[in-house]
């Protein structure tokens, strides 16, 4: 096994001992202090309780502190449902309910606003927008779909937009001949086989994504390469262990290695094709790629 295999098995299993299994999503503490310093959203009472439920997020988030643990809060609560279109957000309230500051009310809402998810606006208030004015391509809201009432359909649209997507970065990515990027995809078949050896697979997820990310970046398309965190995303909520989906297989291994020696071998129909084939036996993408769907 190789040193880069070796390191990243390591650090899987030191960094991520606590990502959820199966069904295992954590409440949303308020605080990062331990002690009195932790708060936990209070219930909203009267017709306000839907505002107060507690939402729920596979453990690893990337929000940090309690104006990363907001976004998520009202994020989720937006996408899910919770807060339908149009319903107003009182700044004030939300800062007293959750007993967070005006200013980490405010730079949350900030973010939330260059999501697409609420509106503020003189004499109206914040308030929730419609579904069609989300940036649904925000790797933050995908995670926040997949994980909501709204996950089947989510899945099925980034396993259709990575059909659209990757099968043409192959096709691209075989006339460039970057040898590093070219070595470190091999690297990255490596480390799955390995992963998939020992049963590691939040290794063989990590390694995946590295190397459906560094595909895309071979290609030399930076409209392409501007989608690679939607990829990365897809691969998170679809096929990796936090979501407790099926796990690797050696199907899944033997395409990415046939892909990888197409790179190398400068084929790029050959590269295509095995990125179809790829995308083909994974479980979202097998029910939707054989016919399109009725209108």
């Amino acid at each position: 096994m190789s040193t880069l295999a070796h390191t990243m098995m390591t650090a899987a299993r030191s960094a991520d001992s606590g990502l959820a299994g199966p069904g295992e999503l954590d409440r949303y503490p308020y605080a990062e202090a331990p002690g009195a310093d932790r708060v936990v959203a209070p219930s909203w009472d009267a017709a306000d309780q839907d505002l107060g439920r507690v939402g729920r997020r596979a453990a690893g988030s990337r929000g940090r502190g309690l104006h990363g643990q907001l976004v998520q809060q009202l994020g989720q609560m937006i996408v899910s449902g919770d807060l339908g279109a149009d319903r107003p957000l009182v700044p004030e309230e939300i800062g007293q309910r959750f007993e967070v500051s005006r200013t980490v009310v405010r730079e949350s809402l900030r973010v939330l606003e260059a999501k697409g998810l609420v509106s503020a606006r003189p004499n109206v208030g914040t308030r929730v927008r419609p579904v069609s004015d989300w940036n649904l391509l925000d790797p933050d809201i995908i995670e926040w779909r997949a994980f909501g009432p709204q996950r089947d359909d989510q899945r099925r649209e980034l396993s259709e937009l990575r059909w659209t997507i990757e099968p043409l970065a192959a096709r691209l990515a075989a006339g460039h001949g970057r040898e590093e990027v070219q070595q470190r995809l091999a690297d990255m078949v490596e480390i799955m086989g390995h992963s998939l050896s020992q049963g590691d697979a939040i290794t063989f997820s990590r390694a995946d994504a590295e190397f459906h990310s560094l595909l895309i970046q071979l290609a030399s398309n930076r409209m392409l390469e501007h989608l690679s965190g939607i990829v990365s995303a897809a691969l998170q909520v679809s096929g990796g262990p936090v979501t407790g989906c099926d796990r690797p297989t050696e199907a899944s291994l033997v395409h990415h290695s046939r892909i990888a020696d197409a790179l190398a071998a400068g084929d790029g129909p050959g590269a295509e094709a095995a990125m179809r084939q790829l995308l083909t036996v994974h479980p979202e993408v097998e029910r939707v790629v054989p016919a399109p769907r009725e209108h």
